[in-house]
C-alpha cells in the first residue's frame, strides 16, 4: 500500500481522528496543543526539512 492511497480527501469525515503532534523543546517532548499561543504561532512558522542518504 502506497502512503498516498490515504490521503485525507479520500478519507470520510465519519473516520477522521485529531492527530495531537509532539514537538522537542530544551530537551524535553510536549504536545503543542499545550503551548502557549506565541509558542504556537512560533511552531506555526518552523521549516521542516528532511535528510536523504549519503551517496559514496
Amino acid at each position: 500500500m502506497n502512503h498516498s492511497d490515504h490521503s485525507i480527501e479520500n478519507l470520510p469525515t465519519e473516520q477522521r481522528q485529531r492527530c495531537e503532534v509532539w514537538t522537542r523543546v530544551m530537551g524535553y517532548h510536549r504536545p503543542v496543543s499545550q503551548f502557549n499561543r506565541g509558542k504556537q504561532s512560533e511552531h506555526r512558522e518552523r521549516r521542516h526539512f528532511s535528510e536523504r542518504a549519503a551517496s559514496f
